[in-house]
């Protein structure tokens, strides 16, 4: 059942959390953060926000993630599994589009990066608000110009990505390019990566509040 033509603004968040953490050495994911560890702290964030599902993307067997998943409280019933999540980050979006166990009620999804415990509490709102006022298009935060991460896409997009030919994300929105929307936010942790264990040390200390 799809939610009326007139529905509000009610999302869902799938958070990528499959990745192999090659660059970093570890798992990123349960790196500590703040009081908690990567995964907890991103879940903490986006309850903060009027998402009406959160869920997140693991990879087959990933014993730890789902270990940290347990000791938070994180239901199992929102835990979407890839079973080959070798394949690279766009597997785990396209499995979240196959997913059968979404909200009936929603209208758009915004897919989070698992690597962005460092983006402001006030940035994922924002977010979500200009979301709302675009309903029917795609919307990106985007820093000097260019398009980061969430991307938040309107049911009859998010769809589409079930059955995609495509490789990436980025060439996936390429196709909808006269479709997506850019909101400016002044957030520097949009302009920065966490892919490495210097990566991590700076962020650490550029964006935790002591």
């Amino acid at each position: 059942m799809r939610p009326p033509d007139s529905a509000p603004f009610r999302f869902a968040v799938v958070i990528l959390a499959a990745g192999a953490s090659s660059r970093m050495g570890r798992p990123k994911m349960l790196l500590p953060w703040n009081e908690t560890t990567v995964l907890g702290h991103l879940i903490a964030q986006w309850q903060q926000t009027d998402a009406r599902q959160i869920t997140v993307v693991c990879a087959a067997n990933d014993v730890g993630i789902n270990n940290e998943l347990d000791r938070i409280g994180f239901a199992r019933e929102q835990r979407i599994i890839n079973p080959d999540a070798s394949r690279g980050m766009f597997s785990s979006i396209q499995v979240a589009a196959r997913w059968p166990g979404w909200n009936a009620t929603l209208t758009h999804w915004a897919i989070a990066l698992g690597d962005q415990p460092h983006l402001a509490n006030a940035t994922l709102r924002a977010a979500s608000e200009f979301a709302a006022q675009q309903l029917d298009k795609i919307f990106q935060p985007s820093r000097n110009g260019r398009p980061r991460h969430p991307v938040f896409l309107p049911r009859r997009i998010f769809e589409t990505l079930a059955n995609s030919t495509h490789h990436t994300l980025k060439e996936f929105l390429g196709t909808y390019a006269s479709e997506v929307r850019l909101t400016e936010v002044n957030d520097p942790g949009l302009d920065f990566d966490l892919d490495t264990p210097a990566d991590f040390e700076e962020a650490r200390a550029r964006f935790i509040t002591q």
